[in-house]
């Protein structure tokens, strides 16, 4: 009976991603007792983490995903959340935008004709500039398919520069942080991340319960996070408690 159920658990979460306690006390009939037993089982045996409330499915990812197949996928959740995102660009901000296909979308649809731009992306440059930004290229090794720099060379010349706000895209997050696939474009982010004023991470709910190889920082390194509603409600509840700012954009 036992494994029955939490079998059903691991198929929930493969459907939906996040499950939370009251979901699995209501569909199983049991008390909150055994929802922790069921987890913690789970847990230990690597098919999901505990978070806040509930659970994510567990995702160890150590190879990027294709630039195509992440623009085709969740682009009404990533549309949304740029919505959101590019509220917070204002006349005459020094922005960095990191690469990211939802970082592409601020900026491909953000008013930054007075905005002193930063960015790794070459597409994202594009954009800018044809949306009336000033726009820095920091320099480094040019990383093809992403079209994205990133090296010493970005790193050295991106000390130079305070930041008011950066835009950070995401390749994974858990309780512990973000995480992401390339090393040396995560310790570009962690350098920017450093200088900057105000530090907007922008991530749709496939990016939760995801581990990507690189660490980035820490939840708390994070000022404002801006996901969309299919994200996990328990675990936006547990980054609050932490001081993170926590935008749901509506679908």
């Amino acid at each position: 009976m036992n494994q029955a159920r939490r079998n059903k658990i691991v198929e929930l979460l493969d459907k939906q991603g996040t499950v939370t306690n009251a979901e699995l006390m209501q569909t199983f009939g049991i008390s909150i007792e055994t929802v922790r037993r069921d987890l913690a089982y789970l847990e230990e045996r690597g098919l999901l983490e505990r978070v806040y409330g509930g659970a994510v499915k567990k995702r160890f990812m150590s190879v990027e995903p294709n630039y195509t197949n992440r623009e085709n996928k969740n682009g009404v959740e990533k549309l949304a959340i740029a919505r959101v995102a590019e509220r917070f660009l204002l006349p005459n901000d020094t922005v960095f935008f990191d690469l990211g296909t939802t970082v592409l979308l601020i900026a491909q649809s953000a008013a930054a004709e007075n905005c002193n731009a930063f960015t790794n992306s070459l597409r994202t440059a594009i954009a800018l500039s044809e949306r009336g930004a000033s726009v820095t290229l920091p320099g480094g090794r040019l990383r093809g398919g992403e079209f994205a720099v990133s090296g010493s060379i970005a790193e050295g010349n991106m000390q130079r520069f305070n930041i008011d706000k950066a835009f950070i895209g995401v390749g994974g997050i858990t309780e512990q942080g973000i995480t992401d696939f390339i090393e040396s474009e995560a310790s570009l982010r962690r350098q920017v991340i450093e200088n900057a004023g105000t530090v907007i991470a922008v991530a749709d709910y496939s990016k939760f319960g995801v581990r990507a190889m690189c660490n980035v920082c820490k939840i708390e390194d994070i000022d404002i996070l801006i996901t969309d509603e299919k994200a996990p409600q328990a675990f936006l509840k547990e980054l609050e408690k932490k001081g993170v700012q926590v935008l749901v954009a509506k679908l």
